[in-house]
């Protein structure tokens, strides 16, 4: 699995659970502490490798694991770079 499919995993994931939380964009932006929504956007498209800070945000804001986001054992392809 190479660096962009990665990202678009992440990202549609991350927009799953967002819906499954019932928040908007702008809504788990703000919970996050980022500026705006479109941060959020970027990141569910894939279009963005973002920080630990944030995805730590992410996660405390929605009560999820990181495996939730991005499960290492069902992608076994070999990640390179």
């Amino acid at each position: 699995m190479n660096k962009k499919e990665i990202l678009k995993e992440f990202g549609r994931n991350l927009r799953a659970e967002r819906n499954r939380a019932g928040l908007s964009q702008e809504q788990l932006a703000e919970k996050i502490g980022v500026s705006y929504g479109q941060v959020i956007g970027t990141i569910e498209r894939g279009e963005t490798n973002t920080s630990l800070t944030v995805i730590v945000g992410i996660m405390n804001a929605l009560n999820l694991d990181f495996e939730k986001l991005y499960n290492r054992k069902t992608n076994d392809k070999f990640y390179q770079g």
